[in-house]
């Protein structure tokens, strides 16, 4: 079965979702490798972040 990238960051909990899908056709052409080094370190970022934190969107 071939690598699924976007299933995986998804599982990974980063909200792919929410992506263009322009940015999603990018993040589909990851490797296996790729994706676990974005795992990773949203895992080590979550891991010393607080439990709650406000949503702060900055428009140029």
């Amino acid at each position: 079965m071939a690598f699924d990238a976007l299933s995986a960051l998804r599982a990974g909990g980063h909200w792919v979702d929410l992506l263009t899908a322009e940015q999603k056709e990018v993040m589909k052409e990851l490797t296996e490798e790729e994706v676990t080094v974005l795992n990773r370190i949203k895992s080590r970022l979550d891991a010393v972040a607080p439990d709650v934190q406000g949503q702060d969107v900055k428009v140029l």
